[in-house]
């Protein structure tokens, strides 16, 4: 076992080295929602935090590692708010006007529906993005599911499941409508999403 410098080993371990990180991680989204993944290269993004850019095989293992750090921060900032009032929301109907309230700021600016395409398209030509993406939607999944079992105990778990792959398909379709007409009225969408889970 060799003695390696704890710093080399876990660079984001100390206060300084998570802000260095996350600092990183910013740039990357700035980048790429300023001209998509192209605009994400090594290069550009260590200039533009005025470090080396040996520092991304510190922080991330390399570029690949930083463009999946960019993609899981993307969709936590744009999706995972919206998820996470749904599985907070104490009843039911308290669920549904938390969507009807962050569904629409999900997809607000262009700068969002900029990120989201270049996730979408990012998940299905990189194998390892689209299995980073994959395993985030089971998460989503699971974690609407669970809560739907809470709020609707008399639910079997067919319908809890399929509830869930609901409300994901949902978001992500809205986000892919959005993102083809940005002015598209979200209202109707979530006005049918709440008849369906208001049936016995």
């Amino acid at each position: 076992m060799t003695h390696e410098d704890p710093a080399v080993v876990s660079p984001a371990s100390t206060p300084r080295g998570r802000a260095r990180r996350d600092q990183l991680v910013k740039i990357g989204l700035d980048l790429l929602a300023e001209g998509g993944w192209p605009a994400v290269t090594a290069r550009a993004v260590t200039d533009r935090a005025r470090t080396r850019p040996g520092l991304l095989h510190h922080y991330f293992n390399g570029l690949p590692g930083l463009h999946v750090a960019v993609a899981q921060r993307a969709s936590e900032m744009i999706v995972d708010p919206v998820v996470d009032a749904l599985v907070a929301a104490p009843d039911t109907p308290a669920a549904l006007r938390a969507l009807r309230d962050l569904v629409p700021r999900m997809a607000a600016g262009e700068r969002n529906l900029r990120l989201a395409a270049e996730l979408l398209v990012r998940a299905l030509r990189d194998p390892r993005m689209g299995a980073e993406r994959r395993d985030w939607s089971r998460t989503v999944r699971a974690r609407i599911a669970a809560r739907l079992g809470h709020l609707c105990p008399d639910w079997p778990a067919e319908r809890r499941e399929g509830t869930a792959m609901l409300f994901t398909a949902m978001l992500d379709g809205l986000l892919l409508q959005l993102i083809l007409d940005p002015d598209l009225p979200t209202a109707p969408a979530l006005d049918a999403t709440e008849a369906l889970v208001a049936e016995p």
